[in-house]
């Protein structure tokens, strides 16, 4: 492969220690030499090594991304003048499996930096670092503040106490009061139940039910210990708020633009500063590309030519829930995203099926992360569609400007202009229906037309009008229910003689050959396409009656 770089390094990053691989020209010419060099994982060494690469003419630096092992390397190389620093996923460059080791490792990585086969991910400058570690330990508070309120259910419970099938929050302000009476030594239901605030006092009587039980003095010590860690809890996450809205302030316009899109609120729009940061598109091609990295583009699983069922990846561990649960504030909001949704969700399975649901909201995450990265990049407010979108983009009118958009990324520069031209008889009016004209029948010259015809199973007929028939009698995307209507409206008369199964009796009065102002269905069809080449080839099966020889002929007026 041809060297793009020609002295790089490649660093394997541990714990204690990481190995550094420096591939360089070699003695004779044409050749490239690779050594190996160990340093340990102290802040001065790592200065000391980012001094000793830049005195050996290393311009490119390459490593894997090792959790928070990476940042003290990363941040020690960009403080010499390298031309490039990465951090590259380790799923794109594993080594050959039973041939791995440190050395072989990094020499790997270096090997496959200077034919420029690297591609970095994407590292937030310190000051949106700072935001991210704000705001993921806020996901953590608040991760542990619903652990935390779950062993207070569980407790609860324990005690016979069903707060929680009555009340819809048992950490409101109401709840929380009943609790705080439980745990002073109050057993009166009525007594707590009086406590309910709002719309809740709509239920004392049920309150004051699951508010009896078994609550002793160990079930009160626990109620303690979960009520304080719960307001522990809330009073962080209260003052990591403060500091994350101090942290974003510089990037107030971005903030206020993602706000404009539904389900984004404060905490949604922080997060996604901190995560993907506020220029999505410079370190992204395109929103497909954020999509794949963030987690949330739909698996390609094909093998045989068959497709899979492919999932998403396990990518975007704190941007992904973030949009998720935005998805599910967006599609409570009438619009373009909640008629989307319930479109996805009448394909998938119906409301009835939570699996149906749940692939419905992560395509909606996924298209409120296309919409802010189209947001950011033209940095204009999120204008949303309507309800109605999807119906209107199966008017004639907005296809035809879609076509018209195709036709000028296929010649860019060039003006496209579409003429309508109406028929010479000019356009058909509204709700018309193409009428059906049969040609007049022409039997054989010898008087005869004789063959077999096919009397569908179900009908009262046992004869069949011949007659020549174009192919542009009926199109063929028509339905049987439009030919039945253009039939059922015109009076058909059928001239035939009777079958075997009618031959007894006289020749007027076999009702299955009368004159018919309505006609069946099957009938319908066996007037306007009789079996092709009916005195060449017989279509012979038990239900095929033969057609004695006389002259059958067949009109429509």
């Amino acid at each position: 492969m041809k060297v793009m770089h020609e002295r790089v390094a490649g660093i394997d990053v541990h714990k204690k220690m990481i190995k550094v691989a420096v591939r360089s020209p070699g003695a004779r010419p044409w050749t490239r030499k690779t050594e190996v060099l160990t340093f340990s994982t102290f802040y001065g060494v790592l200065r000391q090594m980012a001094r000793e690469l830049r005195g050996r003419g290393v311009t490119h630096v390459v490593m894997e991304a090792s959790g928070i092992y990476t940042e003290p390397v990363y941040y020690a190389l960009l403080e010499e003048d390298f031309t490039e620093v990465l951090v590259v996923n380790p799923a794109h460059v594993k080594a050959v499996k039973g041939h791995k080791t440190d050395a072989k490792d990094c020499a790997r990585l270096a090997e496959l930096l200077e034919c420029g086969l690297l591609q970095g991910s994407y590292i937030p400058p310190p000051e949106l670092k700072e935001v991210r570690d704000l705001t993921r330990l806020r996901t953590k508070k608040v991760q542990a503040r619903t652990s935390d309120i779950q062993r207070l259910g569980k407790t609860l419970e324990s005690a016979g106490i069903k707060l929680g099938s009555v009340a819809s929050e048992i950490t409101g302000k109401g709840p929380t009061a009943m609790i705080e009476a439980l745990i002073d030594g109050e057993r009166r239901g009525a007594v707590m139940a009086d406590l309910a605030i709002g719309r809740a006092r709509a239920k004392m009587a049920d309150l004051a039910m699951a508010l009896e039980g078994r609550f002793t003095d160990h079930h009160a010590m626990m109620c303690r210990l979960h009520l304080d860690a719960i307001a522990l809890h809330d009073a962080g996450i209260a003052d990591l708020d403060t500091r994350i809205a101090a942290g974003a302030a510089p990037w107030r316009r971005e903030t206020d633009l993602l706000k404009t899109i539904p389900g984004f609120g404060d905490t949604v729009a922080w997060t996604w500063i901190a995560e993907i940061g506020p220029a999505p598109h410079e370190w992204f091609a395109s929103e497909a590309r954020l999509a794949s990295w963030a987690g949330l583009a739909p698996g390609n699983y094909v093998s045989a030519g068959k497709r899979g069922y492919g999932r998403t990846s396990e990518a975007g561990t704190y941007i992904k829930p973030v949009l998720v649960q935005a998805a599910w504030s967006a599609v409570r909001t009438p619009g373009r995203l909640q008629a989307r949704y319930t479109r996805l969700v009448r394909r998938m399975g119906g409301e009835k099926s939570p699996a149906a649901k749940k692939k419905a909201i992560v395509a909606i995450a996924h298209t409120l992360l296309k919409i802010a990265y189209s947001v950011l990049r033209a940095g204009t407010p999120y204008q949303d569609l309507g309800a109605g979108f999807y119906t209107r983009r199966q008017q004639p009118a907005h296809r035809q400007a879609w076509l018209e958009k195709q036709l000028r990324s296929l010649h860019p520069g060039c003006t496209v202009t579409v003429t309508i031209t109406p028929p010479a008889e000019g356009p058909p009016p509204p709700g018309h229906v193409p009428e059906a004209v049969l040609p007049e029948a022409r039997p054989p010259a010898d008087g005869s037309a004789a063959g077999y015809c096919r009397v569908p199973r179900g009908t009262p007929f046992s004869c069949q009008a011949v007659a020549s028939v174009s192919s542009t009698v009926r199109p063929r995307a028509w339905s049987w229910r439009t030919w039945a209507r253009i039939l059922r409206s015109r009076s058909a008369l059928l001239s035939c003689q009777p079958g075997p199964r009618s031959a007894n009796r006289a020749p007027g009065s076999d009702s299955r050959c009368q004159m018919m102002t309505r006609m069946d269905l099957a009938t319908a069809h066996l007037a306007l396409f009789p079996p092709r080449r009916l005195d060449r080839r017989p279509i012979r099966s038990p239900r095929n009656v033969p057609v004695p020889a006389a002259p059958v002929a067949a009109w429509v007026q």
